[in-house]
This record gives structure tokens, C-alpha cells and sequence, in this order.
């Protein structure tokens, strides 16, 4: 009995330690953040003065692509993250073996079909060339909303994540290119129509080349509305819930509405 109550209470002490070391991995006086430039840096901008005041020094990394920041998150150069949304994030977690997760959402970016060349969708012409996100998440995205703009039919309406497989109909015959995400507004030029990201639109100040995009009210604003993404264990940590009643207060709601319009839309 002794010997079953030693070892009992080994294991107690080993998944204790094991959950401190999850949360004790972030610093108590300093939060490291990683965000694309656009608008995820400048929101984090906009509030290191409020952190400060929590006793937070904020350091913001930036990244101009969507996989070193989690693979920094997963190695734990960085506290947290902000670019992503959730279906992005379980994908790569799947991947690669990670376990990030979503502590909080904070905003939506609708994704937008945009053009140099045309001016709206009623000009579609046979051959069209369309550019689209590479990564998993962000290409089924793309898919629903050529779908819900009439352009093309897919083949079921029950799956989580579409491809370019799953076309039913093509009446216009456009031809698709993936492209990674960040690399589409410098690619613009190169085709008829591009689905873009809007934090990359934003980014490459193309919001005037703006044809369409997804609806606010839509069941993808829930969806794909970006989170604050923290390794798993740390979503309740101090320091996170404090980042946490700053992103979601009405000064950010103000910020995000007064600087972006409708192509940044806060989702608290």
C-alpha cells in the first residue's frame, strides 16, 4: 500500500510540474508576439501603451508568411501569435504534429476577389485565370465564395475543407493557380481575378481593386475571425487574459473600425 501511495504520488508531482511548465513559459513581465504587419501589428501597436499600464512589456515580431510564426509559437520564441484563424491553425497543427490553440478572436477579414483588369464578375470571360491561397483552410474558403458568387458549383455542401477536386461545374472554364497567400498581391497583374487574404490586401494597398467579398453576416465571419493562438496549457495564463480584456475592449472595437473600414471587422 506504501509503495502504490509513493508512486501515485510521484506521478501527482510529474503532471503537476509538466501543466507549470506549460504555463510558466511565458514571462511575467515581458509578452513576445508574433503578427503580420497588416493590421495584426498595428492593432498589437495600439495597445502596448494599455499593456504597459498592466505591467507588460510588448514585443512585436513580424512575419510576412503563415508558417514561421507557428512554428516560433511551437518552439516557444514567441509567447503568442496573431494572424491566423482557426481552421488555419487545427491545419497546421494536424501537419505538424503541433498543439497551438486558440486562446481568443479578435477580428475578421473578409476574403475578397480582386482584380487590376476588371471591374466586377459580370465581366468573366471564358479561359479566366484565377488566383487562389495555397494552404488548405484558406482555399476551401476561396472555393465557397466563387460558389456563392454563382461562378462555379461544388460538389457537396457537408465537407470541412474543399479542393480544387471537389468542382462539380466550371461552366466558364477559369483556370487556377495556387499560390501561397502572401504572394498573391504582388501576382495580380499576372492573372484575371485574385482571392486575397485581407490583411495581404491591406498590406499591398489594393483595397481599390476590391470586386467582392465574403459577407460580414456570413457563417464565415465565425469561422475564420482571427484568434490569438498560444501553445496549448496557456490559454488561461495571466498575462494572456490581460492581452485578452485589451483586444476585446470597445477602444480596439473603435481603433479597428475607425482605421480599416469594412475590410477589418472585430468579432467580440
Amino acid at each position: 500500500m506504501k509503495k502504490s501511495f509513493a508512486i501515485l504520488f510521484l506521478l501527482f508531482i510529474t503532471l503537476t510540474a509538466h501543466a507549470c511548465s506549460q504555463t510558466e513559459s511565458i514571462d511575467n513581465d515581458t509578452l513576445v508576439i508574433g503578427a503580420t504587419p497588416v493590421p495584426h501589428s498595428e492593432i498589437l501597436e495600439f495597445i502596448r501603451p494599455q499593456l504597459e499600464e498592466q505591467g507588460y512589456t510588448l514585443e512585436i515580431i513580424e512575419f510576412t508568411d503563415y508558417v514561421l510564426p507557428n512554428e516560433a509559437l511551437a518552439n516557444e520564441e514567441l509567447d503568442a501569435n496573431f494572424f491566423q484563424h482557426t481552421p488555419y491553425l487545427e491545419s497546421f497543427n494536424e501537419a505538424n504534429d503541433t498543439s497551438l490553440s486558440a486562446a481568443f478572436g479578435v477580428h475578421f477579414e473578409p476574403l475578397g476577389i480582386y482584380s487590376s483588369s476588371r471591374d466586377d464578375l459580370m465581366e468573366i470571360d471564358t479561359d479566366a485565370s484565377v488566383a487562389l491561397p495555397n494552404d488548405a483552410s484558406n482555399l476551401s474558403r476561396a472555393l465557397l465564395l466563387l460558389q456563392d458568387e454563382g461562378i462555379i458549383t461544388l460538389k457537396s455542401e457537408d465537407k470541412n475543407l474543399y479542393s480544387l477536386l471537389d468542382i462539380d461545374d466550371n461552366p466558364y472554364d477559369l483556370s487556377f493557380t495556387e499560390v501561397e497567400a502572401a504572394s498573391i498581391p504582388s501576382r495580380i497583374d499576372d492573372v484575371d481575378y485574385a482571392i486575397i487574404n485581407g490583411n495581404y490586401a491591406l498590406n499591398a494597398n489594393i483595397l481599390d481593386l476590391l470586386i467582392v467579398s465574403e459577407d460580414p453576416d456570413s457563417a464565415a465571419a465565425k469561422t475564420y475571425g482571427n484568434v490569438i493562438a498560444v501553445k496549448a496549457g496557456n490559454e488561461t495564463h495571466p498575462a494572456i487574459q490581460t492581452l485578452k480584456e485589451i483586444l476585446q475592449s470597445q477602444a480596439v472595437s473603435a481603433f479597428i473600425e475607425e482605421n480599416y473600414d469594412t475590410s477589418v471587422l472585430p468579432v467580440f
